[in-house]
């Protein structure tokens, strides 16, 4: 499954609406922390098609941001049914990513 670019226009179809466990990574392009947790989102994207992964951009969707007070990233939400149920801060490796997933 590929990963879902996250913006308002597609928030609420995509991800609010979505009948999948949702996995959101906020992140910016000029975070280094950032650019490792991408891959492994990437790869937690390809091995779980049950799962709707996506990406957001605080850089370009401050508000989306803002709706989820996201203060430092990454910021990883995962949500159930258009509600977050777990949230974590700062870069965790795949199997961290995977139980906050399963909870």
């Amino acid at each position: 499954m590929s990963i879902l670019k996250v913006n308002k226009n597609n928030f609420e179809s995509e991800i609010i609406k979505s009948d999948k466990t949702v996995l959101l990574d906020f992140w910016a392009s000029w975070c280094g922390p950032c650019r490792m947790v991408s891959p492994v989102v990437e790869e937690i994207a390809e091995e779980n098609p049950s799962i709707q992964v996506g990406k957001v951009n605080v850089d370009e969707e401050p508000g989306l941001a803002q709706a989820f007070q996201v203060m430092s990233i990454p910021t990883l939400v995962v949500m159930k049914n258009g509600k977050v149920v777990r949230q974590a801060v700062g870069a965790r490796p795949k199997t961290a990513i995977l139980s906050l997933i399963q909870g």
